[in-house]
C-alpha cells in the first residue's frame, strides 16, 4: 500500500475527523500513533484499527498542557507524518467572550501544534523528509459572528502552515492545511445541533460532510501523490467559502 513503512501521529484522534483520519492512514498501510486526552476512546480507536488489520498505538496527550506536549514528542520518537488535528471550539459572539475560553482556544489550537511541531521537526530535518497537515476550518476565512476567536485561532494556524512551508521546504518537508466546512461529527453536533445540517444545506453541494471525506483530503496531502504541494490551504467545505 502507498503509505507502507510510514509512521503517522494524529492529534485529537479519539473522535470525529481525527479518528477517521487515523483509521484511513492505517488502511493505507501506515503505522498510526493515536493521541488525545480520553484514554478509553483512544484505545477504542486503536482497537478499531487493529480489528481491520492495521497497526496503531495510543499515547495520551493534552494539547492544553505544554509539559504534556513535550512528553508526547519525546514518547513518539521519529515520525514521517504529523497531523495537527486536536482543537478546542467554543462559540461566543465577541461581546460575550470570556478570557478563560479565549486563552484555552489559542493554547490548544495554536500554541499546542506550534510547539509539538517544533519538537518533532529536527528529526524530519535530519532525515530530509516529512509531511505536516494542519486541520483548520472554514471559519478561518468565512465570517462567523458567533465564533470570532475560534476562527482567529485557525487563521493563525493557516499562517503557520505558510511560514513552515517556506522555512522547511528545502529540508524536504511539506506543510499544508485542510479547512473543513460543516461536518457531521459528534463534537460539531454537540456544539451546533441542527446547525450543522443547516450550514451544510447552504453549501453548493447542499449537505454537510462525512468525516471520512475530510480524512481523505488529509491523507492525500500527506501522501506521495501530493509531492509538489506545500504551503496550501485546501478548502474541503462543499463550496461553503466559495459563495
Amino acid at each position: 500500500m502507498e503509505l507502507n513503512d510510514l509512521r503517522v501521529l494524529v492529534t485529537g484522534a479519539t473522535a470525529g475527523i481525527g479518528r477517521e483520519t487515523a483509521k484511513l492512514f492505517a488502511r493505507r498501510g501506515a503505522t498510526v500513533v493515536v493521541t488525545g486526552r480520553n484514554a478509553e476512546r483512544g484505545e477504542q480507536t486503536v482497537a478499531a484499527i487493529v480489528a481491520e488489520g492495521g497497526q496503531a498505538e495510543f499515547l495520551a496527550a493534552d494539547m492544553n498542557d505544554p509539559q504534556s506536549v513535550r512528553r508526547l514528542a519525546d514518547q513518539v520518537g521519529e515520525i514521517d507524518v504529523l497531523v495537527n488535528n486536536a482543537a478546542a471550539v467554543r462559540f461566543a459572539p465577541m461581546l460575550e467572550q470570556d478570557i478563560d475560553s479565549f486563552d484555552m482556544m489559542f493554547d490548544i489550537n495554536v500554541r499546542g501544534p506550534f510547539f509539538l511541531t517544533a519538537a518533532l521537526l529536527p528529526k524530519m530535518i535530519a532525515r530530509g523528509s516529512g509531511a505536516i497537515v494542519n486541520v483548520s476550518t472554514a471559519a478561518a476565512s468565512a465570517s462567523l459572528a458567533e465564533a470570532p476567536v475560534y476562527g482567529a485561532t485557525k487563521a493563525a494556524l493557516e499562517s503557520l502552515t505558510r511560514s513552515w512551508a517556506a522555512a522547511f521546504g528545502a529540508n524536504g518537508i511539506r506543510v499544508n492545511t485542510v479547512a473543513p466546512g460543516p461536518t457531521d461529527t459528534d463534537g460539531a453536533i454537540d456544539t451546533l445541533g441542527d446547525g450543522v445540517e443547516q450550514m451544510g444545506s447552504q453549501t453548493p453541494l447542499g449537505r454537510a460532510a462525512d468525516p471520512r471525506e475530510i480524512a481523505e483530503a488529509i491523507v492525500f496531502l500527506a501522501s506521495p501523490r501530493a509531492s509538489y504541494l506545500t504551503g496550501a490551504t485546501v478548502a474541503v467545505d462543499g463550496g461553503y467559502t466559495a459563495i
